[in-house]
């Protein structure tokens, strides 16, 4: 089949490396997709979020099945669109997207079907907000209700500090998605993403990842959307910590019920923030696609066809997927991004040695925001610019080898990494 995959990063970079490699994919094209991608796709110049264009695409090309990346098409509707044109896809409408674009719609969501999480309030303006404030104890955890690239998420130590936050959201600190807030308790525990796929009444859970948001060591600095991830998490299914079993009954199960009694039956991955307590899983939030950089780690991993999967939950037979086979190697992805990311940074530069890098043992560059400049030369194009993946026996090992191919083999002066990614790992494994 002729497949169209919608993005530009390095989850669509890891998603088209995996879809590649499927005997039902014979060709594979990507908008807009970007260096890393163009190696193994054919890729079109068509913006993620430009709609008309995409539908326009998928059908003047015959396409047979679209796979959308990001949550902002998503969101816009690209789903809808396309289903309403005869074209086969997976991912959520834009109704059942609003798990994601909406945090207050997902809190509310959580309140009507019984589904574990922290207690909050939404608010449209300050003062409420700020009266709501002394009903609660810090930290505080302030969130705007929109699409925000990750990064709409503030946990303020001092009311002083929430206040002076809440200021900032309400006078546009992140556009629109900050019109509307939601202001919930800080919850102690162990965080988590946890992935599945869903067909609308079907849940077929995948596995585990853990995410570091904080753009330096320590997790200090402000948040991104991550400096890199691993897989599988140590004493995940083990005893005090959680298990898939309980995820599943308490949360995605009932959150696939719950959105189809509601009339949004929900098709695509459901990706669970989650913090795992004393008393459980609680769900922080919800996104309605791959993490990035969790995919990464997740597709290096995963052994069982990603593309039939994908075929089965857009056709409603998720039922008849057999269970997800994994790799038992451990995956690592450190994120290298542009010196001053989240904030202000450069773009153009120059890149070299990722094909040193892809030919070290265990070790996969995916691409995020790189171009080809002038005589193919690699080049800075958004803030997360490279994602270095490794593989290997033990975290240990998977970390050493990330971490060999950054520094022996990569040469970019203007990008940084975070040394510690998986140091939480190394500790319990």
């Amino acid at each position: 089949m002729k497949v169209l995959l919608i993005g530009s990063g390095g989850r669509e970079h890891a998603l088209a490396w995996k879809l590649s490699q499927s005997p039902l994919c014979e060709q594979l094209i990507c908008a807009p997709g970007n260096a890393g991608i163009c190696e193994i796709a054919d890729c079109v110049n068509i913006a993620a979020d430009d709609i008309v264009g995409l539908v326009d695409f998928a059908l003047s090309e015959a396409v047979n099945f679209v796979v959308v990346g990001p949550e902002v098409p998503l969101a816009l509707g690209l789903v809808d669109k396309l289903l309403g044109n005869g074209v086969a896809v997976f991912g959520p409408s834009a109704q059942a997207a609003m798990l994601e674009s909406s945090k207050a719609f997902t809190k509310d969501f959580c309140t009507r079907h019984n589904i574990p999480t922290a207690k909050y309030d939404v608010f449209t303006n300050l003062n409420d907000a700020k009266t709501y404030l002394g009903e609660m104890s810090a930290p505080y955890v302030i969130k705007a209700d929109g699409l925000a690239a990750g990064k709409g998420v503030v946990i303020a130590g001092t009311k002083i500090e929430a206040e002076t936050e809440l200021g900032e959201f309400f006078s546009g600190k992140f556009g629109e998605a900050g019109a509307c807030i939601v202001i919930e308790e800080f919850m102690s525990g162990h965080e988590i993403s946890f992935f599945a796929l869903a067909d609308g009444k079907t849940v077929l859970p995948l596995c585990e990842a853990q995410d570091h948001k904080r753009a330096f060591d320590g997790d200090l600095g402000p948040n991104t959307g991550g400096m890199g991830a691993y897989s599988p998490v140590p004493g995940f299914d083990g005893p005090g910590f959680a298990d898939t079993a309980r995820i599943m009954d308490e949360i995605l199960i009932l959150t696939v019920r719950g959105m189809a009694a509601e009339g949004n039956p929900f098709t695509g991955v459901l990706f669970a923030g989650l913090m795992m307590t004393t008393t459980g899983p609680k769900l922080i939030e919800y996104n309605v696609r791959f993490g990035d950089p969790e995919c990464q780690v997740l597709m290096r991993r995963m052994e069982t066809d990603l593309l039939e999967l994908m075929v089965l939950a857009a056709k409603g037979r998720l039922a008849d997927a057999k269970t997800v086979q994994w790799h038992k190697n451990s995956v690592v992805n450190v994120v290298m991004a542009a010196q001053g990311y989240p904030g202000s940074y450069e773009k153009g530069e120059p890149i070299k040695g990722t094909d040193a890098a892809d030919m070290m043992d265990g070790v996969k560059v995916f691409h995020a925001g790189t171009v080809r400049g002038d005589a193919g030369l690699l080049q800075s194009a958004g803030g997360r610019v490279l994602n270095i993946t490794a593989q290997g026996k033990t975290i240990e090992q998977a970390v050493a080898r990330a971490y060999a191919a950054i520094d022996d083999a990569i040469i970019w002066p203007g990008g940084f990494v975070r040394r510690d990614i998986a140091k939480q790992a190394l500790t319990e494994d």
